[in-house]
C-alpha cells in the first residue's frame, strides 16, 4: 500500500481580500495564546532520551530562570536539587515538553544571562556553574548546533572543580576563511561559554564542548585583554577561569585548509546535488512539502527543480502578494504610512501633551510576580492596581493567589542600573482575577507601606501615585495612541502609535508579510504561527473583532498591563498581548482591551459579591466622568443605589 499522502497547507486563503463570515470558527485557539508564539511547525519531533546513572553523588539546591525563546513573555523558575547538566535541569520543568517538544537536543541553543546575545553554553554545561538566579533563554535552530559525544553521562562536580572561560565567536589571527563552528548560527552571539575540569587541556575542553568543528588543527588562544598573551592547546584550563579568548590559527594551516577546500569542491558539489536529488525523490514518492523534507535533512542546494516544486505547492504566492501593490504602490503606501505616523509622532512631541503623559505615567508600575514573570500595571485609585490576569497564570487557585507567590510593584523605575531611585510596595490582597468572557485583567490591592531597595529602615514614606480611573475614556476614532510600560521588564518607556481599525487588520498583516515576500518558507511559517495563535478571531467576522483595539508597537513581553492613552490624555485601553512569530523578533499586530468594558465587568462583580464599601468607593471615584457614571448608572438601575444619577456630569 503506498504511503499516505500528506496534505500541503495552502496559505492563499489567508490573503483573501474579503473576510468570510464565521472564519474564526475554523481556527483552533486552544493550542497557543496570542503573544506565545510557537516554534516552527515543521521541526521533526524528537523524544528526549534520559540517560541512566549520570548523576554524581551528593546534592545541592539552587534556582535559575529560563525563557523558552527570546520572545517568550514568561520566565520559568527551575529548581536544581541535584548535580546534573543545565539541559537536564530545564527538562525537569513541566513546561519543557510543551515548549520544546519538537526540538532535538543537538539543535538547542542556551543563552546565558540577561545581556542580549552575550554568551551561550552547551547543553551539557554543569548546572553547578550556573549562578543562583541566573536567567537563561533556550531556543531551537533548524540544524545541528552541538555534537553529542557522551558528555551527558559525565559526572557533575561543584563549581570549584571547573574552569569556565569564553571563546569569542569572531576568530583571531588567520581564521577569516576558516569554519570554526558546526553551525554558523552561534555567530549571532558574542561568546561561546566553555568549561573544563581542572587538569584537562584546552584542546580537550573544546573537543568535548561539541559546538566546534572536529578538526581545529594546531590552534592557539589569544587573550582578549592582552592579545600578545598566547595560550597553547595543550595547556591546562586551570588558569583560564572567567577570561575571554579568540581562536588563532597558524598561517600555513589556513593555506592547507584552503587547498583542502579546493580539492574537496567537486565532492562537496556532488554531495549537494545528491542531497537535492534525495529530497526530490522523497517528495515525489510521499507527496510531502518541500519545506518539511529540506528542514528534516538540513541544507541542500537550492536547485531549479526544487523551486519548480515550490511554485507548484504555493502557486502564485509572490505574484499574489505583489498584486496587492502593483508597480511602486507598496513604496507609496509605505511612504504614506510613514507620513501619517509622523503626524502622530508630532502630536505626541508637543510639550504640553508630553508633560501631561509623563505626569500620568507616574502611576505606571512594574509588576513582579515572584520568579514567574514580569509585567506592567497602573494605579486605578487609592492602593488598587490594574494589570493583566495572565501574569498570574499557574499562580492562582480560583481567584486566590497561591501560597508562597511573592508579588511586589515598583514605581519610578525609570533609571537604568545601578541607579535605584525606584520604590516598591508588597501585595496586600489579590482582589480580582478575571478571564471570564475572554476578559484578561486582575485587580491588586497594595500594602500602603512602601520600601526602597537596600534600605532596612524607611527614611521617607512614599505614597502610591494618583489613580487613572478618573481619566478613563472610550476608544478614540482618530487613531492616535501612546503606550507607557516596562517592555521586557526594563525601565519605563513610552511608544506613540496609531490604532489599526478592524477593517484594516488583515491588510496590516499583509503589509507585514510583504517584507518577506521573496522567502516562501518564512511567509508560510509566520502565517501558520499566527493562525495557531487565533489571529482570525480579531479579523472581520471573528468573535473578538469588536472586543479589542489593535495597533503596532515595540512593547512586547513584559509590557502586558500597560495603559494606552489617546492624544487628549484619556486612558482607553489595557495593553494585553500580540501575535508574535519569532522571526527577527517580529510581531504582526498587538492589541488592548477597552477599559470601559473592563470597568463594566468590575462593577458587576462588586455588586454580585455584595462588596458595598468598595463599590461605594468606586462610585465616588467615578463622579465627574461621563463614561464611568453611565456604566455605574446602568449597573445600578432599579436598585436605588445610584442617588447621583441625575447630577450634572462632565468629563475632564
Amino acid at each position: 500500500m503506498p504511503p499516505k499522502k500528506q496534505k500541503t497547507k495552502d496559505i492563499r486563503s489567508f490573503f483573501n481580500k474579503t473576510d468570510s463570515p464565521g472564519s474564526s470558527s475554523s481556527t483552533n485557539t486552544g493550542s497557543a495564546q496570542p503573544g506565545e508564539a510557537k516554534g516552527s511547525q515543521t521541526a521533526t519531533p524528537t523524544k528526549v532520551k534520559k540517560e541512566d546513572n549520570c548523576d554524581a553523588p551528593g546534592g545541592h539546591l539552587h534556582r535559575f530562570k529560563v525563557k523558552f525563546s527570546c520572545t517568550d513573555r514568561y520566565k520559568y523558575a527551575i529548581d536544581c536539587d541535584r548535580p546534573r547538566t543545565v539541559l537536564e535541569a530545564i527538562q525537569s520543568s513541566e513546561h519543557y515538553s510543551k515548549k520544546m517538544k519538537k526540538c532535538s537536543d543537538e539543535n538547542i541553543v542556551i543563552q546565558l544571562g540577561k545581556s542580549d546575545k552575550e554568551s551561550i553554553v552547551a547543553t551539557h554545561f554543569p548546572c553547578s556553574c550556573v549562578s543562583d538566579g541566573e536567567p537563561l533563554i533556550i531556543s531551537c535552530e533548524s540544524e545541528k548546533v552541538e555534537e553529542a559525544q557522551g558528555q551527558h553521562c559525565q559526572p557533575i562536580h561543584s563549581r570549584d572543580k571547573y574552569s569556565v572561560f569564553y571563546i569569542d565567536t569572531v576568530g583571531g589571527l588567520f581564521t577569516k576563511q576558516k569554519k570554526l563552528f558546526r553551525n554558523s548560527a552561534v555567530k549571532q552571539f558574542k561568546y561561546l561559554c566553555v568549561y573544563g575540569e581542572k587538569g584537562t587541556t584546552v584542546e580537550e575542553a573544546l573537543r568535548r564542548d561539541g559546538r566546534f568543528i572536529d578538526d581545529l588543527g594546531d590552534f592557539t588562544l589569544s587573550d582578549n585583554d592582552n592579545p600578545n598573551c598566547i595560550i597553547g592547546r595543550k595547556q591546562k584550563v586551570d588558569k583560564l577561569d572567567k577570561k575571554e579568548f579568540k581562536i588563532r590559527l597558524p598561517r600555513n594551516k589556513r593555506a592547507n585548509d584552503e587547498e583542502k577546500q579546493e580539492n574537496s569542491g567537486a565532492s562537496s558539489n556532488l554531495q549537494q546535488t545528491c542531497g537535492a536529488k534525495a529530497v526530490l525523490d522523497v517528495i515525489k514518492q510521499r507527496g510531502i512539502s518541500v519545506r518539511t523534507e529540506v528542514e528534516k535533512r538540513g541544507s541542500v542546494d537550492d536547485t531549479g527543480e526544487i523551486y519548480d516544486i515550490l511554485r507548484q505547492q504555493f502557486p502564485g504566492l509572490k505574484e499574489l502578494m505583489e498584486s496587492r501593490f502593483p508597480d511602486d504602490s507598496y513604496q507609496e503606501a509605505l511612504s504614506l504610512r510613514k507620513e501619517n505616523f509622523g503626524k502622530i509622532q508630532k502630536s505626541f512631541s508637543e510639550v504640553h501633551r508630553v508633560r501631561k503623559l509623563l505626569k500620568m505615567g507616574e502611576s505606571v508600575c512594574k509588576v513582579n510576580v515572584g520568579d514567574v514573570c514580569e509585567g506592567t500595571g497602573f494605579v486605578l485609585f487609592d492602593n488598587f492596581i490594574l494589570t493583566n490576569a495572565h501574569l498570574f497564570k499557574d499562580c492562582v487557585e480560583g481567584e486566590r493567589l497561591k501560597e508562597g507567590i511573592n508579588v511586589c510593584v515598583l514605581f519610578n523605575y525609570e533609571d537604568p542600573e545601578p541607579h535605584t531611585n525606584f520604590y516598591y510596595f508588597q501585595l496586600a490582597r489579590f482582589y480580582l482575577c478575571s478571564r471570564e468572557d475572554e476578559l484578561d485583567y486582575a485587580i491588586l490591592e497594595l500594602n500602603p507601606e512602601s520600601q526602597k531597595p537596600n534600605e532596612t529602615t524607611q527614611t521617607k514614606k512614599m505614597k502610591v501615585p494618583p489613580g487613572l480611573l478618573k481619566k478613563f475614556g472610550p476608544v478614540p476614532e482618530n487613531g492616535e495612541a501612546c503606550i507607557i510600560g516596562h517592555p521586557a521588564g526594563e525601565v519605563k518607556q513610552m511608544d506613540p502609535t496609531c490604532i489599526i481599525e478592524k477593517e484594516r487588520r488583515r491588510q496590516a498583516v499583509i503589509d507585514h508579510l510583504h517584507q518577506y515576500k521573496d522567502n516562501v518558507f518564512i511567509v508560510h511559517n509566520i502565517s501558520q504561527i499566527i493562525k495557531d495563535q487565533g489571529i482570525d478571531n480579531i479579523m472581520m467576522g471573528g468573535h473578538k473583532a469588536d472586543k479589542v483595539v489593535t495597533y503596532n508597537t515595540f512593547m512586547y513581553h513584559g509590557s502586558s498591563g500597560s495603559p494606552v492613552f489617546d492624544v487628549n490624555g484619556r486612558v482607553f485601553g489595557l495593553h494585553t498581548a500580540g501575535f508574535c512569530h519569532g522571526f527577527y523578533k517580529g510581531s504582526v499586530i498587538e492589541f488592548a482591551q477597552p477599559l470601559l468594558t473592563i470597568f463594566e465587568h468590575f462593577v458587576s462583580k462588586l455588586k454580585e459579591r455584595n462588596l458595598k464599601e468598595l463599590l461605594k468607593r468606586v462610585k465616588k471615584e467615578a463622579k465627574g466622568n461621563l463614561y464611568l457614571e453611565k456604566v455605574v448608572r446602568l449597573k445600578s438601575s432599579g436598585t436605588g443605589e445610584c442617588s447621583d444619577s441625575d447630577e450634572s456630569m462632565e468629563t475632564d
